[in-house]
């Protein structure tokens, strides 16, 4: 197969597969939050839709190194496409049980979620000579993003027309269409590993535990995600239940943030060269922190979506630090090792999270927790930020005279 059409099914697929999750991540809490009209139910559903990633994440690059990244792509959005599929069917002949019908979904869809990232990540390498490796890497971003803009502005328009079990049921076939757009692609032959699992997994739990600067920015986005986690299991039952907006408002706000996110995209390079990648992680962190707390205090939708947008600018901004300066500071050997645990460590904040929303968010208020999340990620996390990066800054750039002695 040429480079340039097997290039464009590896995109077509992916983007398929994306845009099936944001129709997802649209229809479900809004059919939740209708059915239930509470704020808890969104919250517990939202925790049991991210905890068995939990369990599946760590395993997940020990599934791809096993069968390849194809197989596992294609089996995994099978699975989906199937589950989803029944899903929607319960739900349409026994309404009365769509919200537990939902969370189970939302269980399975989690656990497949995983060997779903970790089968591209084993895959782009594979779709381009070496020297086309970061422009591979560039469209597997670009894919993210567009599905974050175009996804809940398709399913919000869509929305206008159609049921949501009828979204739910385009984005069964969406995850069937990425499926087959990868048959073909070119997979690696599966490889044996010589120690054991639990072998690998202590080891990479050890290796993060004695890496000082990837610690501390594993517990910084701990911080980070258990706010976004909050605000992501509430953002359904404040613009449709606190201010009384359209469902159309919550599609448009999270493609705002999307096409926001493919600017920050473009924009990084001429950022990079204006200021130091450390800047740009202060810069981002500043405004994401900003963001939330005016989401707390914010008194109309309006005010909270252009708040949301602007917390999700920020994160965009961040994570070009975070992703950048952990690849430097783990050795490439023992990658895939220090990123399971360091993963299950970031997921380990959205069912807590959805949780908190499910119980302080249901008694005190959602916006009143977003707030207080808010101030503490203003204050310690800051702090938290300064501690990273003094890590980061020892560990990379070692002082000169220091370098000198040891010659």
């Amino acid at each position: 197969m040429h480079d340039s059409r097997r290039l464009r099914r590896f995109g077509a697929g992916l983007l398929c597969a994306l845009l099936a999750e944001q129709t997802v991540l649209f229809a479900v809490p809004l059919l939740v939050y209708q059915l239930s009209g509470s704020v808890r139910y969104s919250g517990v559903v939202f925790a049991l839709e991210w905890l068995p990633a939990l369990l599946a994440y760590p395993f997940a690059g020990l599934l791809a190194d096993r069968f390849g990244g194809r197989l596992l792509f294609r089996q995994a959005n099978a699975a989906r496409a199937v589950s989803l599929g029944l899903t929607v069917l319960l739900c349409w002949y026994s309404p009365g049980l769509t919200i537990w019908a939902l969370a189970l979904n939302g269980i399975v869809l989690s656990l497949l979620m995983a060997p779903v990232r970790m089968a591209v990540e084993k895959s782009v390498p594979l779709m381009a000579a070496p020297e086309r490796l970061a422009h591979t890497q560039s469209l597997v971003q670009n894919m993210e993003l567009l599905a974050m803009a175009l996804g809940p502005a398709l399913a919000a328009l869509l929305a206008l027309y159609t049921s949501k079990l009828v979204l739910l049921g385009l984005a069964a076939l969406a995850f069937a269409t990425a499926s087959l757009y990868w048959q073909g692609l070119p997979t690696q032959a599966p490889q044996k590993s010589s120690t054991a699992v639990l072998d690998d997994l202590q080891l990479g739990w050890r290796l993060l535990l004695n890496n000082p600067p990837v610690l501390s920015l594993a517990a910084l986005n701990f911080t980070i995600n258990l706010a976004f986690a909050c605000v992501l299991s509430a953002n359904a039952f404040l613009i449709s239940g606190v201010f009384q907006a359209d469902d159309g408002v919550f599609g448009l706000m999270n493609a705002a943030a999307g096409a926001l996110g493919i600017a920050n995209f473009l924009l990084v390079p001429r950022l990079l060269q204006r200021m130091s990648i450390y800047h740009l992680g202060a810069w981002g962190f500043a405004l994401l922190c900003l963001g939330l707390l005016s989401m707390g205090l914010a008194t109309g939708v309006l005010m909270y979506a252009a708040s949301f947008v602007l917390a999700m600018a920020g994160c965009a901004l961040f994570n070009v630090f975070n992703r950048t300066q952990r690849i430097k500071a783990i050795a490439r050997e023992h990658l895939g090792k220090v990123m399971g645990p360091f993963y299950l460590v970031n997921l380990l904040s959205y069912p807590l999270g959805g949780l908190l929303t499910a119980s302080i968010g249901h008694s005190y208020g959602a916006q009143a927790l977003i707030l207080v999340l808010a101030i503490v990620l203003s204050v310690p996390g800051s702090l938290l930020l300064l501690l990273t990066t003094r890590r980061f800054r020892a560990a990379l750039h070692p002082p000169v005279c220091a370098m000198e002695a040891n010659t």
